[in-house]
Formats: structure tokens, sequence, C-alpha cells
């Protein structure tokens, strides 16, 4: 950890020491319980802003104590996945405290994603749509088939459950980043169609879906020349983020003060070249 910023210690020194807000929340959940079976990884604080109940045998504090437990506790990384004006705080909180901040949150104004890289001058931020290796997979695969498949429509689909906020989802946009960087043509993104409406040139199409417990499912569609190619990313369940993100905060515990994004983690893997996530705003 540079000077400049992070916790004492360091996931270097022994077992990586987490912070989690938002941890009454599904993700939140997620992340405590994955924590728990995962050996060399505890949970040092855990904050949620109305009560909540021990997840996993870790008592639930009252987010308002936030500044005093990341300054008792000094976390090695804290977790978020809660909301934009709440995480662009805890992003505040982390930069007075000296503690990484690992966020999963999506959803922000172009102004918060200021305010999250203004921390990242104070401590190291990693900020990703999404924290699935599958889905940095997906990624690399629609670039690839983008720039491969020139004249070819392109329609995006994202299915998620009855009570996510935002839409389209933010990994979503950043598969969207992806097709345009890859295609030159393609520049206005329709959501949705409705009455009289073909399709114009330069177009994407975007359909979000919400429906009853789905974790997350992206299909990109190609077609043309009489044929379509059909990539999907389907999450089986909110596990496979929590361990994403449990693999991002060891990762970035031991960083120097910057922005980064998760392609940065699975690049120190050996998983991929996916850096697009620093570039995205969501």
């Amino acid at each position: 950890m540079s000077d400049a910023g992070g916790a004492a210690g360091g996931a270097g020194d022994g077992d990586l020491r987490i912070a989690v807000t938002g941890a009454g929340g599904r993700m939140g959940r997620e992340v405590i319980e994955a924590a728990a079976d995962r050996e060399g990884v505890a949970v040092a604080v855990a904050v949620n802003r109305t009560p909540a109940d021990p997840v996993a045998g870790v008592a639930v504090d009252d987010a308002d104590d936030l500044d005093d437990l990341l300054a008792s506790e000094t976390p090695d990384a804290l977790v978020d996945f809660t909301g934009p004006a709440s995480a662009v705080a805890y992003a505040e909180a982390c930069a007075d405290a000296g503690v990484p901040l690992v966020t999963g949150t999506t959803g922000f104004a172009d102004a918060q994603i200021d305010d999250l890289r203004a921390a990242s001058e104070a401590v190291p931020v990693l900020k990703a749509s999404n924290f699935a290796r599958g889905v940095a997979a997906l990624r690399r695969a629609v670039r690839e088939a983008a720039a491969a498949l020139p004249g070819y429509d392109v329609e995006l689909t994202e299915t998620h459950h009855n009570a996510k906020r935002d839409a389209p989802s933010g990994t979503a946009k950043s598969i969207l980043d992806d097709v345009e960087a890859a295609r030159d043509d393609l520049d206005e993104r329709v959501h949705g169609r409705e009455g009289d409406a073909p399709r114009s040139p330069g177009e994407i199409g975007v359909h979000a879906r919400r429906a009853g417990d789905v974790t997350g499912e992206h299909e990109v569609l190609l077609a043309g020349n009489r044929e379509t190619l059909e990539l999907t990313h389907r999450a089986g369940d909110r596990g496979v983020f929590a361990e994403g993100a449990l693999d991002a905060a060891a990762w970035l515990a031991d960083r120097d003060t910057g922005w980064y994004g998760f392609g940065d983690v699975l690049d120190a893997g050996g998983a991929g070249d996916d850096r697009a996530d620093e570039a995205v705003d969501e």
C-alpha cells in the first residue's frame, strides 16, 4: 500500500479483513456469507442503514457509525453493493480513513462518478459493473464478434429480478460501450420499440426486462447475411458476484492509490485483458 492511502496492515500480513456496507441487503449478505466460507478472509465491519440481524455470525452496525468503525477496526478494504448516493458517501468515508474501496454499485450519475474518482486520489478505488469472470469473457467475445461482423445488426437484452432499480443494467451499458468501440457505425442506443419503428442505420437495440428473482442474464444478438450469432451469460446465483468482489478486495488491499477495474484483477491472475470497466461509468 502506498503512503498516500490504505489501511494499516494489509492482506499480505495475514487474514484479509474487510468492511461490508449494505450488510442487510441481498449482495451485502452474499459477500459476508462468501467471506465466512473463504479461508483467510474475515469481516471486521458490517453496516446497514436500517437495523439488520447478524449475518453468518457477524453483527451488523448502524451505517452512521461507519467513520468510527473504519478508524477503530482499520479493515484492509471495504466492499460496497448499495446505491449511488450511499456508495459516494462510503467512498468519502474510505478516503478519510485510508481504506481501499471495492464497489459493484451501478446507476451512478456523471457527478457521482466524479466523486468516486476524487476518492481514488486518496485511496485505491475499484469500480466494476460486474464481478463474474464469465462476464469478462463475454465482453471479450462481444468485442471480437462485433469487429468480425461489420454491418450486422446488434441487439442487447438483459434480464434481472423485479427489484433492480437501474435499467439498463450497468453490465449492459459496459457491453454497449464494447460494441460501439468495435463498430464505429453503431452510435445510437434505442431502448425498446413501439408502433411504427423500423430499424435505423447506426442503431443498437437495448431491452431491459425485470421479472421474478432472476439473478442476471445478458444476451447479445448479431444478425445479418442470413445468419445470427447469440452470445449469452447467465448468473446462477449472486454468489459468483460476491466471490469476485472478494477477489477484488484481496487484490486491491495492496495497491497504490488510483482508479481500477475488475479487469486489473483478472490480468493479475492471468485471466485476460478486459480493462474496459476502468473507462465505463457503469
